[in-house]
């Protein structure tokens, strides 16, 4: 129920750094979205003081995360347009810090002994799944680069909670989860919020296009003036030096 918590503090960071424009529908589609999500997990686990303290702290870093990716994807001066350029100056240093906390918590000295490393054939297979997992992370965090450089952290955000609408349809149609009315509500106010969010996007899309389009008419009308005056100025400029 924490996580649902991530997109709101994902708008909020946007607002603080200038990457969205305050609006109250934008917050409030965000919220329903939330809501929508709160309720899907309702009832699903007990609560922990601790827990609650961690995951929240992990939505609040998300949201900042994707904010900062945003800022570094989208301007121009850091250099980090593109994607991949931005993935090989902030994987190393991820990969660094997950090393670190994985050497100090989990046990690498019993990962020998395990049954997926005990004989050549278990160690070939394991490694051939961790490099399958390997590329399909880097395609899909690939992806998500590509779409915040197009479109916002926002839109990236609304894009990874439909993620989490397919992942528990598929948990209702093949592993046989439990379907209950308030996972069903949930479900309904998600795909609400999904759809009140592309509408919204896209009059503010059409909305830009308008203005572009007016901007440019206005700076044909102001060019020509301007370079009449040019023209006219040179003219003058020329008999003063004849004469």
């Amino acid at each position: 129920m924490c996580k649902s918590s991530a997109p709101v503090f994902l708008l909020l960071f946007a607002f603080a750094f200038k990457l969205e424009t305050p609006s109250f529908k934008l917050l409030g589609i965000i919220l329903v979205i939330s809501v929508g999500v709160m309720l899907t997990v309702a009832k699903s686990a007990e609560f922990n003081f601790w827990g609650f303290i961690f995951v929240m702290l992990a939505a609040i870093m998300s949201g900042f995360r994707w904010t900062v990716t945003q800022i570094l994807l989208q301007k121009e001066e850091y250099g980090l347009t593109n994607p991949f350029a931005t993935m090989r100056c902030l994987t190393p240093v991820m990969a660094l810090i997950t090393a670190i906390f994985s050497l100090i918590s989990e046990p690498w000295s019993s990962l020998l002994k395990t049954r997926y490393f005990d004989t050549r054939q278990h160690l070939i297979g394991s490694c051939f799944l961790m490099l399958l997992g390997g590329t399909l992370a880097f395609f899909m965090v690939i992806s998500e680069y590509l779409l915040i450089s197009a479109t916002s952290a926002v839109t990236l955000t609304v894009a990874g909670i439909v993620k989490e609408v397919v992942t528990i349809v598929v948990a209702i149609l093949f592993f046989h989860d439990r379907f209950t009315v308030l996972k069903g509500i949930g479900l309904g106010v998600i795909i609400f919020g999904v759809s009140l969010f592309n509408w919204y996007k896209y009059l503010k899309m059409r909305k830009t296009k308008s203005n572009e389009i007016n901007d440019l008419s206005d700076m044909k009308q102001n060019g020509g003036s301007v370079k009449y005056v040019i023209l006219e100025n040179m003219d003058e400029y020329i008999d003063g030096a004849t004469v």
